[in-house]
């Protein structure tokens, strides 16, 4: 890793951030050390801390120039996902895609790429909050199905009902008669899916508990991430063995024909998104669909026109 005085610097005590080479400054935690808060680094200091951060695991090969080939890739495999939508579209077919996994292994990030160039009228995000109390009267899978997508449409779930199988397992929020049942039910709504014309591509994002303890610990120090840490999320953190025990009896009873789990490794998050993006491509066989090409026309000036003055107390106030 490269560092200089000008890649360096500690905005928070506990915290140095360097930029990589990286448009966002990626975050290194090290909470032994009480670094002063200043923008201009003590280069000698960042010298003391790094065999401390070596040995500790915080930057084992995470600050690394993306090369011109991997931003191409990137490139491509958005403009592809463009073509999918596309695709989908014309033809009037439906996606559903899940995104599980534990908390802090990336779905969110992994989301928020995939919508980042799609076309919102065709592709959508549903991130449920804890049902109602209206809605732990009706049927599991209720409040889910309104949320499935209609002709031409991709919805992506940010966590799924497989919110049985994990959390609410662990957590004790449903009971075994629940439990069992819900593993009786899902196969066959999923079959149900397929055969309604909806395809189910179900995604398990994977990262080990090092890696987990290091994205809690930044987000416990970085403001702008600490929304991101639930009380339920701290709870989860000392269950690590009986998530992994939950995750594992939910593979093997809910892997199906129809739909299949596809598990993402995910310590990397920008790898992961790549390849989830690529594997998605691989999943659906669209075409790329033919488009007329796009002729701007002139403006039309109308002499008789002026332009009324607005007024200036109205404005937004350039502060930057």
């Amino acid at each position: 890793m490269h560092l200089n005085r000008r890649n360096i610097f500690f905005p928070t005590p506990g915290i140095f951030y360097t930029n990589g080479g990286f448009s966002r400054f990626k975050r290194f935690e090290c909470p032994d050390f009480k670094l002063r808060r200043t923008h201009q680094a003590n280069f000698s200091a960042v010298l003391c801390v790094m065999p401390y951060l070596l040995n500790h695991g915080f930057i084992q090969g995470m600050v690394q120039r993306p090369s011109k080939t991997g931003r191409r890739v990137g490139f491509n495999l958005q403009t592809e996902l463009l073509k999918l939508q596309n695709w989908m579209k014309e033809a009037r077919q439906r996606l559903v895609l899940l995104f599980e996994g534990r908390d802090a292994a990336g779905k969110g990030g992994a989301i928020k790429r995939f919508m980042e160039h799609l076309n919102p009228r065709g592709a959508r995000v549903v991130a449920l909050e804890k049902p109602s109390e209206v809605e732990r009267g009706q049927w599991y899978f209720q409040r889910y199905v309104e949320h499935l997508p209609t002709a031409g449409e991709i919805v992506l779930f940010d966590r799924s009902w497989y919110n049985r199988a994990g959390v609410e397992r662990v957590m004790g929020f449903c009971n075994d008669e629940q439990y069992e049942e819900f593993f009786r039910t899902v196969p066959e709504f999923e079959k149900m899916l397929a055969r309604s014309g909806i395809q189910l591509i179900k995604y398990w994002f994977s990262i080990t508990d090092e890696e987990q303890e290091f994205r809690f610990r930044c987000r416990i120090n970085d403001p702008l991430k600490q929304w991101k840490l639930s009380p339920m999320d701290v709870q989860a953190r000392s269950r690590w063995e009986q998530y992994t025990k939950a995750k594992e009896e939910m593979l093997r009873r809910t892997h199906i024909s129809e739909a299949p789990w596809w598990v993402v490794e995910a310590n990397d998050k920008k790898r992961a998104r790549l390849n989830c993006i690529a594997h998605l491509l691989t999943q659906v066989p669209y075409n790329e669909v033919p488009h007329a090409p796009v002729v701007l026309p002139d403006r039309i000036h109308d002499p008789a026109y002026s332009r009324e003055k607005i007024p200036e107390e109205i404005y937004v106030p350039q502060r930057y």
